[in-house]
């Protein structure tokens, strides 16, 4: 027995020998103990570009860029086609709810926990602007949407978050945008690098935020105008970004990793638009839609060979009267698919290209409309004008294929110019018909003043078994998975905001 005590101490004491330094021999070196706030931010403007997995392709290319017909599918309605065809499609149509809470709006949330400090006060000031532009994509896609208690997992143990009312998230963003812009300090340290957009520069980040703030203004206007006009004044006195100085745009190159290229370049390439297909081995019968190609021959706008190809053999044609659209709807591949109009692979395709996140030309437009609904003083006519011209001149910015001759930007605005003496729903009907044109690519902002607008008027498809009636969606439904996972606060929303489908209008878009 006293052997056996023996044994046991000379092992416990051993044991005790043992784990001496055992927590610091198994930390690793090279790992940081504390989040590095500049590579977060960095991250999640990555992130939030779309960079990663099919968030662009699948959200705004095959979905929103064909129910606000830039685009056309042949593709069958239960798969890629589901978009031109008004069908439902989970994988497609949920991706961006799923993607930007997991990925994005968790490293906002890492960043935020770890900018504490005073010293963090511009940080913290510009990522809660560049949270709010993507809480603001979420919420207009799905409508009732986790706001109040999202990603708070790891700092509240709430896993399944409410789904908040969208009047809730609208006046909540409006907050958090006007708190952002009055907490910048000069004095404090700025991003710098790391801020892909802006570089810390303390002005243009307002700039940024009194845009976005007037974008969230106007969505209000069918639902609560007084309120509208407020906060579009609000932002316009604050000011918002009007040259083309100020545009959030984000720079990329060809490589040398997946992160350094366009992810719009790089979807469209990689997931349609191969190359050497040559306008015939498109992967999903992908097209420019005969509704947006049509807008810019009516209109001769120098856009259309600056955009758009149709391919001879290996050879792209931009010449603008070769063009020609597919129309939505159209149910296989056409035995004349390489005779239809795509993307210009020397401007919209190519990997270099930038990233217009929000551009002059639309803050241009929006403050015209305020113009013309009298909640503002100001000139409509030169106001709009800017906004036509700057769409026009901002294509200079994917290289040489994409300079448009002065004169021919002159002769295009002027040929197009806004009609004061029309009606409200006529003058309307020309900023947004331009506003449309211009946001080619930012696909989910088109679809959302679409919605709002009603300009351009599209003229809907009623395919075979689609799930709207023939009418274009409303909006798209959350993930299936969050029927199970999240039940009871899926279940209010839904009770809240009406059934979950694609024609159920969310809180601003109801009339």
């Amino acid at each position: 027995m006293l052997r056996f005590a023996k044994y046991t101490f000379v092992l416990l004491f051993g044991l005790a020998s043992c784990d001496k330094g055992f927590e610091e021999m198994n930390t690793n070196p090279n790992a940081s103990t504390k989040p590095n706030v500049d590579y977060l931010f960095s991250q999640s403007i990555l992130k939030g570009n779309y960079v990663y997995d099919r968030a662009y392709f699948y959200t705004s290319y095959i979905t929103c860029g064909n129910f606000v017909q830039h685009f056309a599918t042949a593709k069958e309605l239960a798969g890629a086609g589901s978009g031109d065809k008004y069908g439902v499609h989970d994988q497609y149509q949920s991706f961006y709810f799923r993607y930007t809470y997991t990925n994005v709006l968790t490293t906002l949330k890492e960043l935020d926990k770890a900018a504490t400090a005073p010293e963090f006060v511009n940080k913290r000031a510009a990522a809660t602007i560049w949270k709010v532009m993507l809480i603001q994509r979420i919420t207009d896609l799905y409508g009732d949407v986790p706001y109040s208690q999202a990603n708070s997992g790891g700092t509240e143990a709430i896993f399944l978050p409410k789904y908040d009312a969208q009047s809730d998230i609208y006046a909540g963003m409006l907050k958090e945008l006007d708190d952002a812009i009055k907490a910048f300090n000069p004095a404090q340290p700025k991003f710098g690098k790391a801020d892909f957009l802006y570089e810390g520069d303390i002005d243009k980040w307002k700039k940024f935020a009194y845009s976005l703030m007037l974008r969230i203004a106007m969505r209000l206007q069918k639902r609560d105008e007084p309120k509208a006009k407020e906060w579009a004044l609000k932002a316009i006195q604050g000011g918002v970004i009007l040259t083309a100085a100020d545009q959030a745009v984000v720079k990329y190159s060809n490589g040398p990793q997946v992160y350094n290229n366009n992810p719009v370049a790089f979807e469209l390439v990689s997931q349609d638009y191969v190359q050497g297909a040559n306008g015939v081995n498109n992967t999903e019968f992908g097209k420019f839609s005969k509704t947006f190609i049509d807008a810019l021959q009516s209109r001769n706008d120098p856009r259309l060979s600056v955009v758009s190809v149709v391919w001879n053999g290996a050879v792209p044609d931009t010449t603008s009267t070769a063009q020609k659209g597919l129309p939505n709807g159209t149910n296989g591949k056409p035995a004349n698919f390489n005779t239809f109009s795509e993307p210009n692979p020397a401007t919209i395709l190519q990997y270099a290209a930038p990233l217009i996140v929000l551009s002059a030309a639309e803050t241009n437009f929006l403050l015209t409309e305020a113009i013309v609904r009298t909640w503002t003083a100001g000139n409509a006519a030169d106001t709009y004008k800017t906004g036509v011209e700057t769409a026009l001149k901002n294509w200079a910015l994917f290289g040489a294929a994409g300079v448009i001759a002065p004169a021919r930007i002159t002769a295009y605005s002027t040929a197009n110019a806004l009609n004061t003496a029309g009606t409200l729903d006529a003058q309307l009907n020309q900023i947004h018909t331009q506003f449309w044109i211009a946001s080619l690519l930012d696909e989910q902002e088109a679809y959302a003043n679409w919605r709002r607008t009603g300009y351009p008027v599209l003229v809907p498809v009623n395919f075979t078994g689609n799930a709207t009636g023939g009418t274009i969606p409303r909006r798209i439904p959350y993930p299936v998975p969050e029927q199970g996972i999240n039940k009871k606060n899926y279940d209010d929303a839904v009770i809240r905001q009406g059934a979950d489908n694609l024609i159920t209008r969310i809180w601003w878009d109801k009339l």
